[in-house]
Parts: C-alpha cells; sequence; structure tokens
C-alpha cells in the first residue's frame, strides 16, 4: 500500500500540476497586491474618494498608492517560488535523474528514423536499431515537404 503511494505521488504530472498550482496561487496573491493597493486606489482616485490606509507609498486625490505592500508582495513571490523549486522541484528531478528519466532539463535533441521511426540523436548517420543511413539533422526526411 505504502508503495502504491508512493509511486501515485511521484508521477510526472502530479507534481508538475502541484508545483504550477503552488506558484499560480502565488502570483494570484501578487496580482492581488497589485489590483488592491495600485490598480483600484488610482481607480478610487480617479472618481473621487477617501484614503484608505496607511504604509509606503504616496496619496493621489485621497486615495493612498501603497507601493511598499506591492514590493511586499513581489519579495512573497520570489522567495515562494525559490522555495518550491529547492524543496519540491530540485529532490524531485534528483530522484527521476535515479530512476533513470531526465525532467526539468534541457530537451534531448532526436530525430525520428526515416525506416523505423525510432527516435535517435540528431546528429546519428546511422540508426541504432535498423542500421539504416540518416540524412543531416538540417535536412528534411525525403517526401515531407519543407516549409
Amino acid at each position: 500500500m505504502f508503495n502504491g503511494f508512493k509511486n501515485f505521488l511521484m508521477q510526472g504530472n502530479l507534481i508538475v500540476i502541484a508545483v504550477g498550482l503552488v506558484i499560480a496561487l502565488a502570483f494570484e496573491g501578487l496580482i492581488d497586491s497589485f489590483t488592491g493597493n495600485i490598480i483600484t486606489p488610482l481607480v478610487n482616485s480617479i472618481a473621487g474618494g477617501g484614503v484608505n490606509g496607511k504604509g509606503v507609498g504616496w496619496t493621489v486625490n485621497g486615495q493612498r498608492v501603497d507601493l511598499g505592500a506591492f514590493i511586499g508582495a513581489i519579495i512573497f513571490f520570489v522567495i515562494f517560488v525559490a522555495v518550491v523549486y529547492f524543496v519540491v522541484v530540485v529532490p524531485y528531478r534528483a530522484y527521476m535523474a535515479r530512476q533513470g528519466t531526465t525532467v526539468y532539463g534541457p530537451p534531448t535533441t532526436t530525430k525520428t528514423c526515416t525506416e523505423c521511426l525510432s527516435d535517435i540523436p540528431s546528429e546519428a548517420h546511422r540508426c541504432m536499431y535498423c542500421t539504416s543511413e540518416q540524412p543531416p539533422a538540417d535536412t528534411p526526411p525525403a517526401g515531407k515537404p519543407t516549409s
């Protein structure tokens, strides 16, 4: 039962979704702070209104533009994303590397064999599976139109 739960947690898609959700929630806080502390007071100052709070910033037509809260939200976002990266992504990448899978790394450069349709390194002159000769990587396969 524990191994099944561990396998469920270590699925690549689940980790990607979890990291994306956490970053989206942090980004939502950043956007909420931007709109609540900068955009809304500017709009209210154009329409007329009173002071809505104190903090680092300035007052425009009686509305407080709270720049300090927005800068704090930016700092929070950067710190939060860094923590997620070092606590979730780096250990997951190391775990997957031990399993023999590269995740969150540079994309592999492969091409498809013209004979057996296997993925082979783009620099290969012969297919490692069927040993057929391969065109150079920058030459399109025969029968495929160029764009």
